[in-house]
């Protein structure tokens, strides 16, 4: 019997965030190898236009679910919804983004749905007909092949590993559903937004990130991170030590307790290299280290290292970028 598959694709003020496109990607691709259907389902407010989008990933058909209640996240609402639509539709695997969203949404749909969740996984392949999950554990140090044995497969998706490809200037069909509402579905309501960093590039889906640590001795130190990613086009991350000291905010912290981060390129200012940070950056595809100190467990992960004092360093690497990229 052929197996439906939802993917969710997550919005932001109406617009398809970047890791959705690898989820719909990845999951076409399953769905290929597996014989199934795939829906892809988007929750928000007057969002048909965007939904249309996922149709230059692989979405043939995309589920919309329009009310003005849910125009912002709501773990209680999103829950209900999405295990209301995988009861409608029958569906046998769910695939989401490995975002702060998704890994909020995707444990509360398992419980409601007899589901079983592979969290963060970093490559999926099919396997005699069943979807075997590569995914970290302790702290990054290892990876385990896992099965997911429940009625309904819940896998999330680690940004920036499932490439999303170029876009195919196919159109997906829309089929508006609803889901009843109610006040008791929304256990907590937004009653402001104050956006700190308007335009700022997110550490999950950013190509380059560039990371202080408090080897930048600081707050006032950090602008020279922020000179060197904006030299590079890059993010700006940080370790928990300096969100903790309040040098920066939580949401650029990089790590077990932060952001999982996977970009092309990561460079590590004055970070020592706690196995917390490790965990959320060490399945980056390159890593430059700068630190003073030679036994920095950084450079362990890393591959290539500067044994250097950071404020030292990065204006001379920040001027050699510069003039290197023509800027």
């Amino acid at each position: 019997m052929s197996v439906t598959i939802l993917a969710i694709a997550e919005q932001r003020n109406g617009e398809i965030k970047k890791t959705s496109f690898e989820t719909i990607r990845k999951a076409r691709e399953i769905a290929d190898e597996l014989g199934g259907s795939l829906k892809a389902l988007v929750i928000g407010n007057t969002i048909n236009d965007a939904a249309k989008e996922l149709g230059n990933y692989g979405a043939e058909q995309v589920v919309v679910v329009n009310d003005e209640k849910l125009t912002h996240y709501s773990t209680t609402g999103y829950t209900k919804v999405v295990s209301e639509i995988v009861k409608k539709e029958n569906t046998g695997i769910l695939f989401l983004s490995a975002t702060a969203l998704g890994k909020d949404l995707a444990p509360c749909v398992a419980a409601r749905v007899d589901g079983a969740v592979a969290a963060d996984c970093t490559e999926l392949k099919v396997d005699d007909g069943d979807i075997v999950a590569t995914r970290p554990v302790f702290a990054g140090k290892a990876l385990i092949d896992v099965k997911v044995e429940a009625p309904v497969k819940i896998f999330t998706l680690r940004p920036n590993v499932f490439a999303a490809g170029e876009p195919s200037g196919s159109e997906a069909s829309i089929e508006e559903q609803s889901v009843d509402i109610s006040g008791d579905d929304l256990k907590t309501k937004v009653t402001e937004i104050t956006e700190t960093s308007k335009g700022k590039l997110d550490v999950t889906e950013a190509d380059i990130i560039v990371s202080g640590g408090r080897g930048l001795k600081s707050p006032d130190n950090f602008y020279l991170v922020e000179e060197l990613a904006d030299v590079l086009g890059a993010a700006v991350g940080a370790s928990r030590a300096v969100v903790d000291a309040g040098w920066r905010p939580h949401d650029e912290q990089v790590g077990q307790t932060g952001k999982t981060v996977s970009p092309a390129l990561y460079i590590a200012l004055g970070i020592s290299g706690a196995v917390q940070h490790l965990a959320g950056m060490s399945s980056s595809k390159y890593i430059v280290a700068v630190n003073k100190d030679k036994d920095a467990p950084i450079f362990q992960v890393a591959d290539y290292g500067i044994v250097g004092d950071a404020l030292e360093v990065v204006p001379a690497l920040k001027e050699e970028l510069t003039k290197a990229l023509g800027k």
